[in-house]
């Protein structure tokens, strides 16, 4: 993407709008005085909105005082931190702050006049920037914001100022109306209510309790238990004060379907067999699966072309696996398995098999061949392992909760058509790459201007359409680039950062493409498991048991964190998947010992 142009474009509107960036503060008057409040961020964030949660106050680098801002861009969000002020109509003032940087702006706008902006192409210490404005004759409010620009690294900001003559003290807003629960799911209620004049933020309460404090007229309350009725109200806030609470509504959460634990033991290891074709791992009979292994994805079902929809399955050949059984006995093995209580699923897809549903002939095609192959060998359920292209978001399809994609809309129905069939019973997972998921952080599919790559967060839609059917989410956390956590910071896999910084965002819930009223709702710690390769050969970003128990006693006991500070502790996360079982013999079994030694209590 370009983003080269807009910034040319903002530098010329700053030359033709009187030369701003040399501008010299109109002499104050007797009755001018300071405007914005907490300028210095001594006070943490009170009184500035940071989009996307891209601020943060820090005790260094500073320019006065002991805290300044740092904020962060992060996708299509510029990292704009913004403060409403009272001014007076017909009126001058001077707006400066220092910064630090690259591309740091400072600005103000709905002046009523000339919206104003100053900036700095690059200032690696304090830097000040100044202003001036007049306000048109009747406005009554400016809103002062400092941001930065798309790619770059932080910036920071202190010391920011507004003056000039005070206007009229502000009035608390009125108390909202029009609050509504949509639909619920079994962990989540999304909210809306009508906008408030003079509102600059809302605070939503859950049972009488603050949950969230929000810009816009749109929440999701996430978290929640299934078949569990919750009250909810919201109030209106400006620097003025706070409003009274809104009238209360009440919304039950669904009962949770299919989506529980699918007959796994509390902690469950996952693993993929493969069953269809030979590698440097070798082969692994169905019989000599270990004990270990909780759930078995027979890998792959494959589809007979891209988008036919016809998924086939067979076992490798003997040609390519001299010590391959017979159907018979592979069939025979399975139903030991699980009468041993273990799990065994069809996965659909793989690094190879491209699977893209562009038509509801191909959507139920691939209903009536993975039937068959479930039929056929007595399976348990569905692993989802799309990757590559199978799932890529048109243009305009920019709201998860209602996809529009025919390749994702057609994927969701015709898995809620197996789960249909096959009942309570019928075991869900899936595989995504986190390009697919948690990359939605920043980026979700071609973007507001286009260009973005269209598969950015693109299983995001199907996740949370079938998140009440969902046993297990185990995203692989191998094979990836770095990736942006909630921290707003790059992790790279291989370590414990990694697993527990993208495993964090899953059981937390993000805003999509930076996008507050377009919230990921957090997954349930029993539908989620963390994704590794089992040995250095079988994947980028294998991980040390070591650094695997790193992960697992931050994110079940909050101990041996690192640097990244978690939403929450979650004792109840359902365990590990790997690439793969065959590769894990190969190393001696490495992974799996050190699975079943890990003390989860």
């Amino acid at each position: 993407m370009d983003r080269a142009r807009p910034l040319t474009l903002l530098l010329a509107g700053a030359l033709a709008a009187g030369g701003l960036l040399a501008l010299t503060p109109a002499a104050a008057r007797a009755a001018d005085t300071e405007l914005a409040r907490n300028g210095g961020f001594e006070a943490g964030l009170d009184g500035w909105t940071c989009t996307a949660g891209s601020g943060a106050v820090v005790p260094s680098p500073v320019h006065g005082g002991t805290k300044a801002l740092q904020a962060t861009p992060a996708g299509s969000d510029n990292a704009q931190c913004s403060q409403t002020v009272t001014v007076k109509p017909n009126s001058t003032y001077t707006l400066s702050g220092w910064v630090r940087g690259s591309y740091v702006y400072l600005g103000a706008s709905g002046t009523g006049t000339t919206d104003v902006s100053t900036w700095t192409a690059s200032a690696p210490d304090w830097q000040k920037l100044s202003t001036t404005f007049t306000t048109g004759a009747s406005t009554a409010s400016v809103t002062i914001h400092t941001h930065g620009w798309y790619g770059t690294p932080a910036y920071q900001a202190d010391d920011l100022s507004l003056y000039g003559p005070g206007g009229d003290p502000a009035q608390t807003p009125a108390t909202p109306t029009g609050l509504t629960a949509g639909s619920p799911t079994s962990t989540s209620v999304p909210l809306t209510w009508s906008a408030v004049p003079g509102a600059t933020s809302y605070k939503v309460y859950r049972g009488g309790t603050l949950a969230a404090t929000v810009t816009g007229t749109s929440y999701t309350a996430t978290g929640l238990a299934p078949s569990t009725s919750y009250g909810f109200q919201v109030s209106a806030a400006n620097s003025a004060g706070e409003s009274a609470k809104s009238a209360a509504v009440s919304a039950t959460t669904t009962s949770g379907g299919g989506g529980g634990g699918g007959g796994l033991p509390a902690h469950a290891l996952v693993g993929y067999l493969h069953a269809s074709f030979a590698n440097g791992s070798g082969y692994t009979r169905m019989a000599d699966v270990p004990d270990s292994w909780d759930v078995i994805d027979l890998a792959f079902g494959e589809p007979t072309s891209v988008t036919s929809g016809d998924i086939r399955f067979t076992l490798c050949p003997a040609t390519e696996c001299p010590n391959v059984e017979s159907p018979a006995d592979f069939k025979a093995a399975i139903k030991a398995k699980q009468a041993a209580g273990k799990k065994v699923l069809i996965s659909i897809g793989g690094q190879n098999g491209q699977v893209q549903l562009a038509t509801t002939a191909a959507r139920d095609t691939f209903v009536s061949s993975v039937s068959k192959i479930i039929d056929e060998y007595g399976l348990d359920g569905l692993d989802i392992d799309f990757e590559g292209h199978s799932l890529s978001l048109q243009t305009g399809d920019t709201d998860f909760r209602n996809p529009t994609t025919p390749v994702v809309v057609n994927l969701i129905q015709a898995v809620k058509t197996l789960k249909a069939k096959y009942g309570p019973g019928f075991v869900l997972t899936m595989a995504p790459e986190t390009f697919f998921v948690q990359l939605g952080y920043q980026y979700y599919g071609s973007g507001p201007w286009g260009g973005q790559d269209p598969r950015a967060g693109a299983y995001l839609p199907v996740i949370h359409a079938l998140r009440d059917d969902l046993t297990l989410l185990h995203v692989q956390d191998y094979n990836s680039g770095s990736i942006m956590g909630l921290d707003n910071q790059y992790h790279s896999m291989g370590g414990a950062d990694f697993h527990i910084a993208m495993t964090d965002m899953l059981l937390t819930g993000f805003p999509v493409a930076g996008n507050a009223d377009r919230f990921f709702p957090a997954l349930r710690p029993e539908q989620v498991a963390i994704g590794l390769p089992a040995s250095t050969q079988a994947g980028n970003g294998h991980t040390t048991p070591t650094e695997v128990n790193k992960a697992l006693d931050c994110l079940t006991k909050k101990q041996n964190c690192g640097t990244y500070t978690t939403h929450g502790t979650w004792p109840a996360l359902r365990g590990l998947m790997t690439w793969s079982i065959n590769w894990d013999r190969y190393n001696q079994g490495e992974f799996s010992r050190n699975f079943d030694a890990y003390t989860w209590n």
